[in-house]
């Protein structure tokens, strides 16, 4: 090894400024390319490690520098608007950051392990683990897929276009091995080096050439004219949004912007209006209704209903179609629901002053909304970021419609960042994607994961536009995200046997 990998502080130095780096590839950013190369570093160093304990010590470094940067917005919300003392909300999000940074630590070990100081199987191995790893975790502990490598590549790198064929996670493979490929041309052996070059740079070169080729297919076709919709951003500060001295005045603002539109789809963020359904003032309620009667037009409203004393984040329909509601049913562990209460229970009554903590789960399966004359398939603030939940009321729906608030995490990277999750959706089910939310980003998306619209953050504002609906099946809404998870454990289990095979034979 050179001095300089060999320099222990130096390289974990590096490590955590190439994990830095990685977040230019992810929103507000957009440059792909960035997270190609850094995690092309991170494959050199873990192709130069001499064992795989210092493969997890590099990865683990790296972890910190790319969850430690691409996560900092879990201190806002826990400090700014929930109240947390600034020591336990900054250890809280070290100690998240470090949690996630395991990950990216067992990618190198078990890399490092499985080749067996083999480079071409290596080559192969990082792109299949770290795969697995990003899809591992969007299901741990209900599941934070935040900053899953692929999503660096959303929507204008080449290798988008595998998106609805194969999904996020193997958007993942396919970066990460022309990350690991980049670093192979780096570390390649002099005998045959230009050989070895010549098909690595192939390579590549095939795999950025067939994904540009296959974002040019259109795997859904336009239903129906397009539908005027209107997109209403409140702007309400968090601190203030559950105070009942301001929750009328809230009320009556959503009431007037939905009143100022014209759009047969009027779309308000989660919980907009500050108040149980059911005792949503009546003189609020028969404006909205006469106001789409009169339009003929849909409102979905963002609100809370009530039970048989349980709670839940829904949107409801007021309008000339059928009434109607969905209820979120991927909660958000500690931020809508408190597990293992009778361990964390303190946490919420010390520390914490979060509303709505501990809500109830709607149903998994749960129908596409009639509404504006589209079949709306509506998900919640953080179900977004599953494509797997998505794709659950496809391919009856034609429109895709995410309403959130993220004003909980300030002016941030979060709020883009969640944007380019309802990019991706877009993408693998080839639907458009409205998103309302409170402070940003509201925004309309294409198809193709393109923003046509956005709202400014940070301002009360109504976003107007067209939203076209589409019918069809991506290949992603066929098959999920079992192909690409089965694939990667078939292929590790075969380099498994095989390098064994091989290591026997050896002894």
């Amino acid at each position: 090894m050179t001095p300089f990998i060999q320099h222990k502080s130096l390289r974990l130095t590096c490590l955590l400024i190439l994990g830095a780096c990685c977040v230019l590839g992810f929103a507000p950013f957009y440059q792909y390319a960035a997270s190609i190369l850094s995690v092309a570093g991170l494959c050199f160093f873990w192709q130069k490690s001499i064992s795989p304990r210092e493969a997890a010590v590099d990865g683990f470094v790296y972890g910190l520098g790319l969850f430690g940067t691409g996560i900092y917005w879990i201190y806002i919300s826990l400090h700014d608007f929930g109240g947390m003392p600034s020591f336990m909300a900054g250890l809280s999000t070290f100690l998240l950051a470090a949690f996630m940074a395991l990950f990216t630590g067992a990618i190198g070990a078990l890399s490092k392990q499985l080749a067996r100081d083999n480079k071409k199987v290596m080559l192969i191995a990082i792109p299949l683990i770290w795969a697995l790893s990003d899809w591992s975790r969007s299901w741990i502990f209900t599941g934070f897929p935040w900053l899953s490598m692929g999503y660096s590549q959303i929507p204008n790198s080449p290798v988008a276009g595998y998106l609805p064929i194969i999904g996020i996670y193997g958007v993942s493979v396919i970066s990460v091995w022309v990350a690991s490929l980049v670093a192979y041309w780096f570390t390649v052996t002099p005998d045959h080096q230009t050989v070895k070059k010549r098909y690595v740079f192939i390579s590549i070169l095939s795999i950025i050439l067939t994904g540009a080729l296959l974002k040019q297919i259109s795997w859904t076709k336009a239903a129906g004219v397009p539908t005027t919709v209107s997109l209403l951003q409140g702007n309400i500060p968090q601190d203030i949004k559950w105070d009942p001295d301001t929750a009328a005045q809230t009320m009556l603002q959503y009431t007037h912007m939905a009143e100022q539109s014209s759009a047969k789809l009027i779309i308000m963020p989660e919980t907009a209006l500050p108040v149980i359904a059911s005792e949503l003032p009546a003189e609020i309620k028969s404006r909205l209704l006469q106001h789409a009667v009169k339009n003929d037009s849909d409102i979905l409203i963002g609100m809370v209903e009530r039970e048989q004393g349980e709670y839940f984040n829904s949107v409801l329909n007021i309008g000339v179609s059928q009434n109607s509601a969905y209820r979120k049913s991927h909660l958000v562990p500690f931020g809508e629901f408190i597990p293992f209460k009778t361990i964390f229970g303190w946490i919420y009554r010390d520390w914490l002053n979060m509303p709505l903590s501990d809500l109830s789960r709607g149903n998994k399966h749960q129908s596409p909304m009639q509404v504006a004359g589209e079949k709306v398939a509506i998900n919640i603030c953080y179900e977004d970021v599953f494509g797997e939940e998505i794709i659950r009321q496809l391919p009856a729906a034609t429109l895709l419609v995410n309403v959130s608030n993220d004003a909980w995490y300030g002016n941030s990277f979060a709020a883009d960042q969640h944007m380019q999750f309802s990019q991706a959706r877009a993408m693998e089910t080839g639907r458009m994607m409205l998103r309302a939310t409170n402070t940003g980003a509201t925004a309309i998306i294409s198809n193709q994961g393109k923003i046509i619209a956005h709202a400014p953050h940070f301002k009360q504002t109504t976003l107007d536009g067209t939203a076209q609906g589409y019918t069809g099946m991506t290949p992603y809404i066929l098959w999920g995200n079992w192909p690409i998870v089965t694939f990667c454990l078939c292929l590790i289990v075969f380099l498994w046997r095989r390098n064994r095979s091989v290591h026997i034979q050896n002894l």
